[in-house]
């Protein structure tokens, strides 16, 4: 930790060379600015179709399991205030092997994470400029792989379920983007313009400086706030209690009309709504007393967010039916366009572009730092920590950042990011809570953070073996169904919407999960350890087990990469190789 400090020290001329002009308010804004937008504006819509009014559960659910990691994050923020976040915090706790994997996992959550904002940023913009009567073809505000989706969906569909899915405006604009292209040979030319140019503009904007990116950042924060709290205001209004009781295919009312299951299949879309309050973390050598602004920074920001995720979550299920958020990417324009509030819907689509723009900032000002550390540490090229002399950014490493974010936009879609985003975030938040179980208590200093040690020798265990008795008592079959459950009955199944593996991938994810938590029983009782960042680690691991085959798939591919790159590069030319 000392060498650590040594690159980043308080004295506000560091080696690295960044200005530290950040107050708890910026750090704030800035938590703020990452974490409302990125959900609210878009992958809420997500999250309110598969989970349905239910999903307000699941806010509450990851509300919680990021406060516990949020308290692990401030006290390594307390000790280490220096860039890098997690991967900086791994280094520490678990050594230069994990630090590498949860850097390399980190791209995932801010540049990754980051092409899904850039396409709700799109969405949100034209529908703006159809407000006043300017249109962009639609093969130019969709990715190729959505129009290709729509299509497909389609074609395989009956005739009267190609009527209900026509209904959707935005299924007929990705028919059409699809449908009337110019084409180059036989391929065709779809792509989402506005994502690429918002992309180039917030990398040259970051590149510039942390200064005018902060003013910029705090004065969206504001608006955004405004318009948020309107929207919950207007929406409250048109809200119908019939809508928070659904009902679902099979003819059955519910606040869950999907069941349980069906919220935790949202797990995606309402984490990725928190991904960006650990982004704090990344700007300790740009805080003026990060020790002590850092935390109030990360917890501020979590709190005012996670109320305003369920309220907003139930407006819009009770405005609108749950499944009428199918393929929205603009969810609080979607209820007044329903409702016929043509004002509303563009105040709506002008601010939430200016909310998904803090957010791309946010983001697209993390990931550089990140990069810079890791590069201190021998694991990326020294180009990676090059400081641009007038502007005192990472200049090579946000040029290449807006790469990595932009030119993937023209092949991916929303729904592959938004997956590949959380299961990456989420591993990070495994091991940062884990890492303050490895490291030695400290004594309490006045005036920074220090998280309560609270000994979790026996509480845990306990609560652990509470939670085994309620669920055997009041969810009859939830132990059973992971070993017996009969695939080959469930309706998914039947109609060839799911394989066996994408079937049994939450089971296993279950049965591993619960040997986890036998397995860390037997530790926490061994060594004492603090119940807070117990409690991180297991919610984390919990929010897991909601990932599909395909997440797995995809995230330990990303990995299996990541760990190729190390062997081959950062395993030689890291400092503790250099060392010996």
């Amino acid at each position: 930790m000392e060498s650590i400090l040594k690159e980043g020290s308080d004295d506000g001329h560091g080696s690295s060379g960044l200005k530290r002009v950040l107050t708890v308010r910026d750090l704030t804004f800035f938590g703020i600015a990452a974490i409302l937008g990125a959900g609210s504006f878009s992958s809420l819509g997500e999250a309110c179709f598969k989970g349905g009014p239910g999903v307000v559960i699941l806010f509450i659910i990851c509300g919680i399991a990021c406060a516990f990691t949020a308290f692990c994050y401030s006290e390594f923020a307390s000790r280490i205030p220096v860039a890098g976040s997690a991967y900086t915090y791994a280094y520490a706790s678990f050594g230069e092997l994990f630090a590498w994997i949860i850097g390399w996992a980190l791209i995932m959550e801010y540049s990754i994470g980051n092409i899904y904002v850039a396409f709700s940023w799109s969405d949100y913009f034209t529908s703006f400029l159809h407000k006043i009567n300017v249109h962009i073809p639609d093969y130019l505000t969709c990715s190729y792989q959505e129009a290709k989706k729509a299509f497909l969906n389609y074609s395989s569909q009956t005739s009267a379920e190609q009527l209900e899915f026509v209904k959707n405006q935005a299924n007929v604009e990705l028919l059409n983007a699809w449908n009337n292209p110019p084409r180059l040979g036989s391929l065709r030319i779809i792509f989402d313009l506005p994502a690429l140019i918002i992309n180039f503009l917030i990398t040259v904007l970051v590149y510039i400086g942390i200064k005018e990116s902060k003013n910029f950042s705090n004065a969206m924060v504001m608006l955004k706030l405004a318009v948020v709290a309107l929207v919950i205001i207007v929406g409250a209004y048109y809200i119908d209690p019939a809508n928070w009781l659904p009902v679902n295919d099979t003819g059955s009312k519910g606040f869950m009309p999907n069941g349980f299951g069906g919220v935790m299949a949202a797990v995606s879309s309402v984490f990725f709504a928190y991904i960006g309050f650990d982004a704090v973390s990344v700007l300790a050598e740009e805080s003026k007393n990060p020790q002590r602004d850092l935390p109030k920074g990360m917890t501020y920001s979590l709190v005012i967010c996670t109320i305003i995720y369920i309220l907003l979550a139930l407006v819009l299920t009770g405005v609108v039916n749950y499944k009428q958020f199918e393929n929205v990417g603009d969810p609080l324009a979607k209820i007044f366009e329903v409702k016929n509030v043509g004002w509303m819907q563009m105040l709506v689509s002008v601010c939430a572009v200016i909310a998904m723009t803090s957010v791309l900032l946010v983001f697209q000002m993390g990931q550089p730092r990140i990069w810079m550390s890791m590069s201190r540490d021998g694991l990326l090229p020294p180009v990676f920590q090059k400081i641009h002399k007038k502007y005192k950014t990472p200049s090579f490493a946000t040029i290449i950042t807006g790469m990595v974010v932009g030119i993937p936009i023209l092949f991916t879609d929303k729904t592959f990011v938004l997956d590949f985003t959380s299961i990456a975030t989420l591993f990070a938040f495994v091991l940062v809570c884990g890492g303050v179980l490895l490291i030695p208590q400290k004594e309490k200093v006045a005036g920074r953070f220090n998280m309560p040690y609270i000994n979790g020798q026996f509480i845990f265990p306990i609560l652990i073996v509470a939670t085994l008795l309620i669920l055997i008592k009041w969810v009859p079959g939830y132990f059973s169904d992971m070993f017996t459950y009969d695939f080959s009955r469930d309706e998914s199944y039947i109609k060839g919407k799911a394989s066996f593996m994408d079937l049994a991938t939450p089971k296993l994810s279950q049965i591993i999960f619960w040997i986890a938590c036998f397995i860390i029983s037997i530790m926490a009782f061994m060594k004492k350890y603090s119940l807070i960042p117990l409690m991180g680690v297991v919610s984390c691991l919990y929010l897991l087990t909601g990932m599909t085959k395909s997440n797995w798939a995809w995230f330990l591919g990303w990995l299996l990469l990541g760990l190729i790159i190390y062997i081959f590069y950062g395993y030689k030319k890291s400092r503790l190789a250099s060392a010996g």
